[in-house]
């Protein structure tokens, strides 16, 4: 039954736009579609608290900023302000269109303007650093604006991939405020930084927005390229603050202070207004279709937001779908189109797919086009969920829980900016974590949004970067304490590997190449794969070398800008892949096998007669075949094999077995122990995403009935990322919550013999054969009895690693 909070709310909003719930109540018009609403959560309006910014400020700042008719700050932003003045690194942690970007600009435009004045040199100089080129873009946008009555005083301008190599040396020599993304900092300054010593040796601030996005190995990554730029701004004789951004999160100061090394200030309390936000819960219907073993479908996620996203549209709503593959994004932009042409062919031409890999030119268009009102309805990834103002939208529709409350929170965000009424929906796709939500609402309305997790000693990580450091500047003893405790095991290693040679006091770099390729800081897995037309030779795009075995192998479906391409060939060694127009009735769908092997058992505790462990194992996949599946629907049509070579991964895992004893009190012989176990492992990956921060598609696992390493019964969860992402760790540490969240997620599901919302996995290689859910209740029951009371104590600060632990594998860093 939907709990409907609206009674008491208005129903007309600020302005002539209509008030959400009056939006909410057009697209639920219809019996069918108002039972699709499991839930409505009203969050009311909330009035905001002004101050007055510190008197250190410049008057020239102040008044450029009331110009932009903002006449009192907001008390954090004074707050943050004041921090940054007194030299302190701080973090704003306040919600979406809270004023972040203001909290930092002010007072590093002040700054900017006393250097400028200075008799000798460039003045102060600014580094900010964003996750997404579209955001850095964005953001120097905002920053040139803003400080346009200041005249020559801010020079910004960006510094990536895209700048071209004509405007690069003006912006080394002239830039005092540089917008650039932590890969073109890792790649492109830090290893160049004698041509960068002017604007390092004047750097004052480092902005680092969205901080909150840097979690896992790509978060543990950005942390040591940070660390090797405090390095090097030091033998500069330069010490910048930090000044960070972040959406809501718990403990934001500590995770600002693992990812800078830096002790930081935490600014915490939002005093901005914020205009009523209604979210609605939405659960697409069953369909008369059936699946793998005749399990009931239900209607996509991907199909039922299109649908939404064309309404809106039509009622002239201007809206943003946050989808979660680049596929769904182009998917629902093209139904959309075909829809909306029936209705109005001038409306199709408002709607469109954002997503990464298109071309430079291409992004751009796309975000004038939104920033300026021509697009009324974007199918995004979340390349636009970071700060991009898009300021004006009414509705925001997710397709699909994003894996983080924090995300989830920051994509709703992105409606109803300047104090306005907002819209947010979320359409639960076929999957335990989603029916899990949809009809569990206080897990994503009464719970705090998660912690960031990080690991910047994470040996695959810390190697490389040890390398590039030494590349940039000898390493030196004193320079151990910066980098970590870690640094006493791994540089011996580095140096048997000849990557690193001592000489007297000092490890040098020892190789011509490049020390920075060493590192993948984005956990791409090599070079990007080029999406290329065959007939015409025209480059499409790119996808992550890590993917490509999945989404660009021989026979799959590839959409770009509403258009649909078979990949014909994929050169894994050219790394090229194929394409031609065409227009088939199916999406593809990849399928893999997978092996796991335990190397190591750092921590090993009992579970009544069980086990609960955690260590490092290896994991060996390999992608067989795809399925082709009919759209809308998603029906399988067919399944394809496929002959691509095994790749290998070195990581962390969380694994628990049973014993003889407790299958026969739960009642499983070895008929359905295979079953039981499978299922188990599907679900409890569906839902570590409520307990980790990460995304189903972070992780992995393997079930066996009789596992070579344990002897037992075993059911694994591993980390999808080189000697892992804290994941599996944090999965050790909440165990008994998580299964019994996974226990009652299968308990709960209406179907009799499993289905996608409970045990059935979109990414199971063993096209999800075989399962047995009433099994895997009894297990977990009989699991969950034996489970420590006071649970898994958290370790301080980190589980203990083995030196004696095996070297990393040669296809990933140290040892390139």
């Amino acid at each position: 039954m939907a709990k409907n909070l609206r009674s008491d709310r208005p129903q007309t909003d600020s302005g002539s736009r209509p008030a959400p719930s009056t939006v909410l109540d057009r697209l639920a018009a219809g019996p069918s579609r108002a039972a699709r609403i499991t839930h409505t959560e009203h969050l009311p309006p909330r009035a905001g608290r002004h101050a007055v910014w510190p008197d250190r400020i410049r008057s020239e700042v102040v008044a450029a900023v009331q110009a932009c008719g903002i006449e009192h700050p907001w008390a954090h932003q004074a707050q943050a302000a004041e921090h940054a003045l007194d030299g302190d690194s701080v973090v704003v942690a306040t919600g979406t269109a809270s004023g972040k970007s203001l909290a930092y600009l002010v007072p590093v435009l002040s700054t900017l303007l006393d250097g400028s004045e200075a008799p000798n040199g460039r003045g102060a100089t600014t580094l900010y650093l964003a996750p997404t080129k579209a955001l850095a873009a964005d953001q120097c946008r905002s920053v040139k604006e803003l400080s346009q009555p200041l005249g020559n005083s801010v020079r910004a301008a960006v510094y990536d991939g895209d700048t071209p190599f004509e405007e690069r040396e003006w912006i080394r020599q002239y830039a005092n405020y540089v917008l650039t993304n932590p890969d073109m900092l890792h790649r492109g300054i830090l290893p160049s930084h004698p041509r960068w010593s002017s604007f390092l040796k004047a750097l004052k601030y480092v902005v680092i927005d969205e901080c909150h996005t840097y979690r896992g190995v790509f978060g543990s990554h950005v942390a040591q390229v940070l660390r090797r730029l405090r390095r090097l701004c030091a033998r500069y004789g330069a010490s910048p603050v930090f000044l960070l951004a972040s959406a809501t999160a718990a403990d934001p100061s500590v995770a600002a202070g693992r990812l800078t090394g830096l002790p930081v200030v935490e600014v915490a309390d939002d005093a901005s207004p914020r205009g009523e936000l209604v979210f609605a819960l939405w659960e697409p219907p069953l369909t008369e279709m059936q699946g793998e073993k005749g399990a009931p479908v239900r209607r996509t996620a991907t199909a039922e937001t299109a649908d939404l996203l064309t309404d809106l549209a039509v009622q002239g709503v201007r809206s943003v779908a946050f989808v979660r593959s680049r596929r769904g994004a182009e998917l629902i932009s093209v139904i959309a189109q075909e829809r909306l042409a029936e209705v109005d062919r001038s409306l199709a031409r408002r709607v469109a797919a954002y997503r990464g890999g298109y071309l430079p030119e291409e992004r751009r268009a796309l975000e004038q086009a939104l920033h300026s009102g021509e697009l009324l309805g974007l199918a995004a990834t979340t390349a636009l969920e970071l700060g991009i103002d898009v300021s004006g939208l009414d509705a925001v529709l997710i397709s699909g829980y994003p894996g983080t409350r924090a995300s989830l929170w920051q994509q709703a965000g992105r409606a109803g900016r300047a104090g306005q009424g907002a819209l947010a929906v979320l359409v639960a796709r076929d999957d335990p974590l989603d029916t899990f939500l949809v009809h569990h609402p206080e897990a994503l309305f009464e719970q705090p949004v998660e912690s960031t997790v990080l690991d910047p000693d994470n040996p695959y990580v810390l190697a490389p970067h040890l390398c590039a450091a030494a590349a940039e500047l000898p390493l030196t003893d004193e320079d151990m304490e910066l980098f970590g405790p870690a640094c006493t095991d791994l540089l011996p290693q580095l140096e048997a590997a000849k990557l690193l040679r001592r000489r007297t006091r000092a490890w040098h770099w020892t190789r011509r190449e490049s020390a920075a390729d060493l590192a993948d800081i984005r956990g791409q897995g090599g070079s990007p794969i080029q999406i290329v037309e065959s007939g015409t030779g025209r480059l499409l795009g790119t996808v992550d070398a890590g993917a490509a075995h999945t989404t660009v192998h021989e026979g799959a479906v590839h959409l770009h800008q509403g258009r649909t391409y078979l990949v014909r060939s994929l050169d894994l060694e050219d790394s090229v892949a194929l394409v031609t127009e065409a227009n088939p009735p199916y999406s593809t769908v990849a399928r893999d096998t997978t092996a796991i092997s335990v190397l190591e058992t750092d921590v090993e505790i009992p579970w009544g007669d069980g086990r609960l462990c955690y260590g490092s194992v290896e994991v060996t996949n390999q992608v067989v075949s795809f399925l082709r599946r009919r759209l809308i629907t998603g029906e399988v049509l067919g399944e394809t094999k496929l002959d691509l070579p095994p790749r290998t991964l070195r990581t962390r895992a969380v694994w628990w077995t049973v014993t003889e004893d407790q299958l026969d009190e739960a009642r499983i012989d070895p008929e359905i122990l295979g079953g039981a176990l499978h299922a188990a492992e599907h679900a409890s990956i569906g839902l570590l995403p409520l307990f980790a921060t990460c995304d189903r598609w972070d992780i992995g696992g393997v079930s066996i009935p009789l596992h070579p390493d344990t002897l037992l019964p075993t059911v694994f969860v591993y980390d999808g990322h080189p000697g892992g992402a804290g994941f599996a760790e944090r999965a050790f540490h909440t165990a008994r919550a998580w299964l019994t969240a996974t226990r009652e997620a299968i308990a709960s599901c209406e179907c009799d013999a499993g289905c996608p919302s409970c045990i059935q996995s979109p990414k199971c290689g063993n096209g999800n054969d075989p399962l047995h859910k009433r099994g895997a209740v009894r297990l977990l029951t009989v699991l969950l009895r034996g489970a420590p009371e006071a649970g898994v104590p958290e370790p301080a600060p980190e589980l203990p690693r083995n030196p004696e632990a095996p070297a990393p594998a040669p296809q990933a860093p140290p040892v390139p």
